[in-house]
């Protein structure tokens, strides 16, 4: 299963999810692409979208997208903030819906 992590997000947070392909946002050369294209582009090459961004499931329709949303919800994008929820995303992956959004919060 391939992970695709939103441009706000530490690229260490990766190292949370050991078993999977996990790329940034940045690293596939996507950085600046608004929401739209960004999820039309990570359906051609990633199983899940990673994001903080709480409006994300509200501004895109997400079931046109062959790609699962996973929206973090913590009290900054840090990495300390983010870090405790890698637990609970380890266990939704397995069952996360391609064209629909998943949150998590503490």
């Amino acid at each position: 299963m391939k992970l695709l992590l939103d441009e706000c997000i530490d690229r260490k947070l990766a190292r949370e999810f050991p078993g999977y392909e996990v790329k940034t946002v940045p690293q596939m050369g996507w950085a600046g692409i608004k929401n739209g294209q960004l999820l039309a582009l990570a359906e051609s090459e990633f199983d899940v979208f990673i994001t903080v961004d709480r409006n994300l499931s509200f501004q895109q329709n997400l079931p046109q997208f062959n790609v699962a949303v996973v929206v973090l919800q913590a009290p900054s994008n840090r990495l300390a903030d983010l870090k405790p929820l890698a637990p609970a995303v380890l266990a939704i992956l397995p069952t996360a819906v391609k064209g629909q959004a998943a949150t998590i919060s503490k």
